[in-house]
């Protein structure tokens, strides 16, 4: 994954001396996650993401969006959890933070307006429990989500909501069930 972010920051560098823009700045939003899985209420939880972002247009309609983000999604446990972890009883609150690397396509149908889709890579940094310390290794060490969403750019602004799915499961205490992540990010950056 380490190899994957370096040749993307590569590919940006050597496209942005032949790109027509090129803006790069901070973000912030919150995200409202959810987790498909037995072991998990359903539901949606809030938490929050805050990083950076460049913008390189490649044309008047197509670009991509490179990020790197502190990604915290929040969880809420059912009865069945504590079976398989003992560190967890029912009904635990869970906050997983991640280091994540979205990789976006963007479409412009008009100057305002950009459709996003790409790949997010999520490296995870640390697992807390409300009832237990540290419960990372319940999880698995790395989450590919796919993003779907669109930007409106109000000047120096970029107002944003996502939808990600996730494509891989993050258990990695029993291999028969899939913990596959839900996201929707709304949030709020500023392009220099």
């Amino acid at each position: 994954m380490k190899k994957l972010f370096v040749l993307a920051m590569l590919f940006i560098a050597t496209s942005t001396s032949y790109a027509q823009g090129f803006s790069i700045g901070p973000k912030l939003g919150a995200n409202i996650t959810g987790l498909n899985g037995l072991q998990f209420q359903d539901g949606y939880n809030s938490a929050y993401h805050l990083g950076i972002f460049a913008e390189v247009k490649l044309g008047d309609r197509l670009g991509i969006q490179p990020e790197l983000l502190w990604n915290q999604t929040s969880y809420k446990t059912t009865t069945g959890l504590s079976g398989l972890y003992s560190s967890l009883p029912s009904n635990a609150n869970l906050k997983l933070n991640y280091i994540s690397i979205p990789l976006l396509l963007n479409i412009k149908p008009t100057k305002m307006i950009s459709l996003q889709a790409g790949p997010q890579f999520g490296i995870l940094a640390n697992a807390k429990s409300s009832t237990a310390q540290n419960i990372k290794d319940a999880f698995k060490s790395g989450d590919v989500s796919l993003l779907l969403g669109v930007q409106l750019k109000l000047l120096a602004f970029r107002v944003y909501g996502r939808y990600g799915i996730g494509l891989t499961s993050i258990n990695d205490i029993v291999s028969s069930e899939t913990w596959k992540s839900r996201t929707l990010q709304l949030g709020v950056g500023i392009g220099f």
